[in-house]
């Protein structure tokens, strides 16, 4: 993907099976250990076990280069469990490990990608049929979303302190 991404966006394309969804799919099960439709037909009928290793920079003021590996098992239940997962900083002088289970993985890419699961599916991914429901969201669901999206959560925090503190101050005098 560097060559695509050295233009800014860029779109997948293709005709139906050609792979699109797998790729997204295996960067939404790297960062989140599951997919959006909660579907858990991800390993091959042929496999007892998956695996998924996903590299990804985030620039901000300063670039910083992350790994992540999940590994999945098919259970006897026809269920599936994660087994081995980490979460690591690629330095220079070497890698950090960040996170090992399952929870704290998900959990830190979360949080340096700013986006949960549902936002990310919402935003990045955008299954086929759910643009829709993108542009449908109104009201409170969609400045909440919004929020997430842009950060915005600490300056509607502060003009709320602002305003609180200004009521305060105007019932004293």
């Amino acid at each position: 993907f560097e060559t695509l991404t050295e233009a800014g966006i860029f779109g997948i394309f293709g005709p139906t099976g050609s792979g699109k969804s797998t790729i997204l799919d295996g960067i939404t099960l790297a960062l989140y250990g599951k997919l959006s439709r909660n579907s858990s037909n991800y390993i091959n009928v042929n496999e007892e076990k998956a695996s998924v290793v996903y590299e990804f920079v985030i620039a901000g003021a300063e670039e910083k280069t992350y790994q992540v590996s999940r590994e999945f098992k098919r259970n006897k239940n026809e269920g599936i469990n994660q087994g081995k997962c980490q979460l690591l900083e690629l330095r220079p002088e070497g890698a950090l490990v960040l996170a090992d289970k399952t929870t704290e993985v998900t959990n830190a890419c979360e949080e340096i990608i700013g986006l949960g699961l549902t936002d990310f599916t919402r935003t990045v991914v955008l299954p086929q049929g759910k643009f829709s429901d993108f542009l449908k969201l109104d009201g409170k669901p969609r400045r909440d979303m919004l929020e997430r999206l842009f950060n915005l959560s600490k300056y509607g925090d502060d003009l709320a302190n602002r305003l609180k503190s200004e009521r305060i101050s105007g019932v004293e005098k």
